[in-house]
């Protein structure tokens, strides 16, 4: 269980929004793309507004979806947590939630994506004196 919980109208008065990850090359893998397209309606409301998850820290991120001239739809990916106006990011819970966020979507893609290859390369990449 990936704790990610997909919300249609998050209430957004005193929040702002945080860049915490981009990724601007979506359509490396059209599988990423076609997880994305099925999961918020993209083929209907696309440019018309961001998709919304809430994660497991409670945290909602918007994932603001990118289009290029010349390439399928979504081509990228912006995600933002919405933080209260005045209030820090927690770094722990983001790294976290972006962990979540992940795992939620190599869930969602199936086949030869898998979430135990996902967490076998992350441990790859995992500094020893955070652990």
């Amino acid at each position: 269980m990936t704790g990610i919980e997909v919300i249609e109208k998050p209430g957004l008065d005193g929040k702002r929004r945080a860049l915490v990850l981009a990724e601007d090359r979506l359509g490396h893998y059209p599988e990423f793309r076609q997880f994305f397209m099925r999961r918020f309606s993209l083929e209907t409301d696309g440019l018309s507004k961001p998709g919304y998850v809430r994660a497991p820290s409670g945290m909602i991120y918007a994932l603001v979806f990118v289009g290029r001239s010349g390439e399928p739809f979504p081509d990228g990916i912006e995600i933002y947590a919405l933080a209260d106006a005045l209030e820090p990011l927690s770094e722990e819970d983001v790294d976290t939630d972006l962990w979540a966020l992940l795992r939620w979507m190599v869930d969602g893609i199936g086949g030869e994506w898998r979430v135990e290859d996902l967490d076998a390369t992350g441990r790859l990449y995992q500094l020893p004196f955070l652990s």
